[in-house]
């Protein structure tokens, strides 16, 4: 018993002897496709337009999470505006936003322990 294979364009659906499966690469990965002669050309003439474009772009890297601080202080039944507050009162400096320092935190504690 004889089989034939017959292999499609992917991309017209021709069947054809010049159809073959084909490798290319792009940004460091690689496909395969099954392409007729004509359409590995257009293939291999996309790929040298998007290089051209590529070698002249600046790669946009993709945003990173946020990191937690690791000494990121929890206190029981208080809050940060709790905590500026008491340092003001106390003429600790403290910032009206952003992050609170660590020994403004500690002091905050000493001074209320059941934080």
């Amino acid at each position: 018993m004889a089989e034939k294979v017959i292999r499609v364009d992917d991309i017209d659906g021709s069947e054809g002897s010049d159809v073959s499966k084909r490798d290319f690469e792009v940004l460091g990965r690689t496909f395969t496709i099954d392409l007729s002669d004509d359409n590995h050309k257009r293939l291999v003439e996309t790929l040298e337009t998007l290089n051209l474009f590529v070698e002249h772009a600046t790669e946009v890297k993709a945003a990173r999470k946020g990191r937690k601080s690791t000494s990121a202080v929890k206190l029981k039944g208080y809050t940060n505006a709790d905590v500026r507050e008491w340092a003001m009162s106390n003429d600790i400096e403290v910032t009206e936003r952003g992050k609170i320092s660590d020994e403004v935190y500690a002091a905050f504690i000493e001074a209320h322990p059941d934080a």
